[in-house]
């Protein structure tokens, strides 16, 4: 069973985001959101790592 990982969002922000959207969240979209920032994260820290650098700047997003 894979660890649960941190939430990276703050999930009224998002749901207060989606409500003005006229939108309404499902129980999942908290943790898939976070985990799509996970993975924008590890894709910004490999191409940070690859141009050999170690800070992450929003060209890596």
């Amino acid at each position: 069973m894979a660890k649960e990982r941190e939430v990276l969002v703050v999930a009224s922000k998002v749901r207060a985001y989606i409500k003005s959207k006229k939108m309404m969240t499902s129980s999942e979209a908290i943790g898939a959101i976070s985990n799509a920032v996970y993975s924008m994260l590890d894709n910004a820290a490999n191409r940070a790592k690859a141009n050999r650098r170690s800070t992450i700047k929003a060209q890596d997003l």
